[in-house]
């Protein structure tokens, strides 16, 4: 496999690359006159990361034309309100970013209408779930009283309409499962907004089933049918889901945040493309997608105007720096070369998942056709906690994660969550996945848990001696041919 067309040295534009590390050379110079130690752990950071496999489903590497475009002076900028309509004076170029970053959402997703100023993923869902009540039911609840605005209600008016608002349902996909803890999770503001319960999947497959949602949507009645996952290592079929949400009058939002960037590059297509069933659908803008920190929300043209006003309603100022830096990575996603890179990330999981699968591993639906691998740790004799941390001690960073019905909870935990967007922007293919699933198991069959005299002993294990040091050592073979930005130096 070819290295990635935006980090490698061998794509158009590479001759920047000098330019770019002048950038960020003076950039810390000036940096570290005022504070050296943040300079210290942002040059560490990057020195961290090139001598890592990155294997977290929800990190990638943004381009430098990316990262350049968030340390500007749109950062100083307050522009709450949205296009055209701010509360504050002198927006205009605020209001330019934000008009190119949507219109690059829209081009790219074909949908109606994009709202980019959610600062993460969470608030993406907060401006969401709070624009279905609006629209479901603050609307139709001031029509009802002859009202144009909530302030124009008596006071008993307004306690009826806000308990209304709420006491409303919803129907998300459980956290042990594959779902986010925004999706109805109690600790979550979710699960304290909503009356909320959970659809899980089949016990013997992992899968989800169609059925068993359709009767739990009939039964409980959600307002909102919340579908899409943070673990969950298959695809969902959205017209189902819609046609779920139809007959029981639900709105049906999709959270994309962990695969839009196979949505965007064409790999999910038809039903498995969640845009054009979904009423709402909300996306992170990192992850696959592969651009900065920060959220963002599709809709129909029901919900737009309500989605329109996620600012007063649910966010303040928007972070005009990261909208540009938003515009940028969206420019980029629209680029043939974002499609083959799509179609990478999907192939390498399924190779990751055939290299797991052929060592004896034990993988939850027993292989994946998205970006996330999900093993399960307890063939190994391991906690998530302690798989997760020694395989950190071997430089292989990922995360523990729930599998359905844990028997060590969300903490401890008894899975890995594996996910390929990151490395295969370094360009790994399918020999270097299947060494590192090589590797994973390696590790893990070398570590051993212990007991602690004190402490949770959930968390504590050994590993072999010089385990560590061989895999490191294999690794850095693979990351030193895939360079991460290369041409950068500090």
């Amino acid at each position: 496999m070819t290295a990635d067309p935006l980090t490698s040295s061998a794509a158009p534009g590479a001759e920047y690359a000098g330019t770019a590390s002048a950038a960020y050379r003076s950039a810390l110079e000036v940096i570290e006159s005022v504070e050296p130690r943040i300079a210290a752990a942002t040059r560490q950071e990057l020195a961290d990361q090139r001598d890592s496999l990155k294997l977290i489903a929800s990190e990638n590497y943004a381009s430098p034309a990316v990262l350049l475009t968030m340390g500007t002076w749109l950062s100083d900028k307050y522009a709450e309100g949205t296009i055209g309509h701010r509360f504050y004076a002198a927006c205009q170029n605020v209001d330019t970013v934000e008009s190119i970053a949507a219109e690059h959402a829209r081009e790219l997703f074909g949908a109606p209408y994009a709202y980019v100023q959610p600062h993460s993923g969470i608030d993406a869902n907060l401006v969401a779930f709070w624009a279905i009540l609006a629209t479901r039911i603050e609307a139709p609840g001031l029509a009802e009283l002859g009202a144009k605005h909530v302030n124009d209600l008596s006071e008993q008016d307004w306690e009826s309409l806000r308990n209304k608002l709420g006491n409303q349902r919803l129907l998300g996909m459980s956290l042990d499962t594959g779902g986010h803890l925004t999706h109805g999770f109690r600790p979550n503001i979710s699960g304290k907004m909503f009356h909320q319960r959970s659809y899980g999947t089949d016990p013997q497959t992992g899968l989800i089933d169609y059925s068993a949602v359709a009767a739990a949507a009939r039964e409980f009645k959600p307002l909102i049918l919340v579908a899409g996952y943070s673990a969950y290592p298959r695809r969902v079929n959205f017209a189902k889901m819609r046609e779920i949400a139809d007959e029981v009058g639900a709105t049906l939002l999709v959270d994309m945040a962990h695969f839009a960037g196979l949505v965007a590059g064409k790999v999910f297509t038809g039903d498995e493309d969640p845009v054009p069933h979904a009423h709402v659908t909300t996306t992170t803008t990192h992850k696959s997608l592969r651009g900065p920190r920060g959220g963002m929300v599709m809709a129909t043209e029901e919900y737009a105007p309500a989605v329109d006003k996620g600012c007063p309603m649910v966010l303040g100022g928007p972070l005009s720096h990261v909208m540009a830096a938003k515009a940028v990575a969206l420019a980029e996603a629209r680029r043939p070369e974002f499609q083959t890179y799509a179609q990478n990330v999907a192939d390498n999981a399924k190779s990751l998942a055939e290299g797991f699968l052929k060592r004896g591993a034990n993988l939850v639906t027993g292989g994946t056709d998205n970006h996330i691998v999900l093993l399960d740790v307890q063939s190994f004799g391991l906690t998530g906690r302690q798989a997760e941390s020694a395989l950190l001690d071997a430089g292989i960073v990922t995360n523990r994660n729930s599998i359905p019905n844990d028997p060590n909870g969300a903490w401890y935990s008894s899975g890995i969550r594996f996910g390929t967007p990151a490395l295969t922007t370094r360009g790994f293919g399918a020999d270097e996945f299947d060494r590192v699933a090589e590797l994973v198991v390696e590790v893990l069959n070398n570590t051993t848990p212990t007991q602690a005299s004190s402490g949770p002993s959930k968390a504590k294990y050994t590993i072999a001696d010089g385990t560590a040091a061989r895999a490191h050592a294999a690794s850095a073979d693979m990351l030193a041919a895939n360079p991460l930005y290369p041409g950068l130096t500090l």
